[in-house]
């Protein structure tokens, strides 16, 4: 029998349930939705969570599409899955916890007698520590990015190949390879020894179907290669960066973008442009480095020194 939160399942059976978290501002206790599918065979334990951030729904929607195609007499191991982590924000619709106006993905591995969001990241915290193998799936916030992968521990890290290993079998079609913030799960989790990563499933307002999709056949391409399941895996190459340039606004204005999300871009090259209201150029910003247009703001209005695109650089084929 495998347990989490209020789910219980025997080898052969699924259940879902609730993780019990604190309690509302009303008193009442709140917990987050959760699932057990208990493999049929022995195997390997995968953990998935969603929603750490709680404007980030795209694994929200790749959960939704998953669990109900997992029949678990016909898997080996066990799925552990939490539906969403950030419940605060979540129910508001904002990136961060508005409780305690914390980033849930800084707080990992949690303080079960800490803030809310500590508390709420040591308890599936706990969940992930039983797994094998963790997938956290994110989304570029509400921002314009390309289907991504990151893996957040470090190249020096002693788990760093095998988290690639992980990433390259997702499969998003992009890896960013470069050490994350403190209090990353994808940073917490590989010091106990379990290979992590962090999907960024594009970006968007709401969810997106397609980002959605890589999501969804990411899962079954994990779950396939480490054997929770019969078939071939499917491989392709992966375009590696591991780090960022950033670009931020010389003026205030409208901004127009001359580069599409994914493309190559090569020093000199124009990004975007600034222009006044009645379409005046402003300002032109180039390329300081060779890479791949990654990540752009959604809202075409900026400020001088406000945050507009970033730039994947030191790109090789993984």
């Amino acid at each position: 029998m495998t347990t989490l939160g209020t789910a219980s399942a025997a080898p052969g059976e699924i259940d879902t349930g609730r993780l019990a978290v604190g309690e509302t501002r009303d008193g009442s206790q709140f917990g987050l939705p959760v699932a057990v599918i208990n493999g049929a065979n022995e195997g390997k334990t995968l953990y998935i969570q969603a929603v750490s951030d709680g404007d980030e729904l795209n694994g929200l929607g790749v959960i939704k599409r998953v669990v109900p195609q997992l029949a678990p007499e016909e898997i080996s191991g066990t799925i552990l899955v939490v539906g969403l982590v950030n419940y605060h924000a979540f129910q508001v619709a904002e990136h961060r916890n508005p409780i305690d106006d914390t980033k849930m993905n800084r707080a990992f591995p949690g303080n079960e007698s800490g803030t809310s969001s500590e508390r709420i990241a040591a308890a599936v915290f706990e969940a992930a520590s039983r797994a094998d193998l963790i997938l956290d799936l994110h989304q570029g916030s509400t921002s314009r990015m390309i289907n991504e992968t990151r893996v957040r521990c470090g190249k020096r890290h002693r788990m760093h190949d095998e988290c690639l290993e992980l990433a390259k079998v997702f499969g998003c079609g992009h890896i960013l390879d470069q050490k994350g913030p403190d209090g990353q799960l994808a940073r917490a989790a590989p010091d106990e020894g379990i290979p992590t990563i962090d999907p960024e499933l594009g970006g968007c307002v709401g969810w997106d179907e397609a980002s959605i999709q890589y999501g969804v056949d990411g899962v079954f391409n994990v779950l396939r290669y480490y054997g929770f399941l019969d078939g071939e895996a499917e491989f392709e190459p992966q375009t590696r960066a591991t780090g960022f340039d950033r670009y931020g606004a010389p003026n205030g204005g409208i901004v127009t973008f001359k580069k599409e999300l994914g493309e190559e871009v090569s020093p000199g090259e124009t990004l975007f442009e600034v222009t006044d209201v009645f379409g005046t150029l402003k300002a032109e910003v180039t390329a300081d480095r060779s890479g791949i247009f990654w990540r752009s703001r959604r809202l075409p209005q900026v400020a001088t020194g406000e945050y507009v695109c970033s730039v994947g650089i030191n790109i090789d084929e993984y």
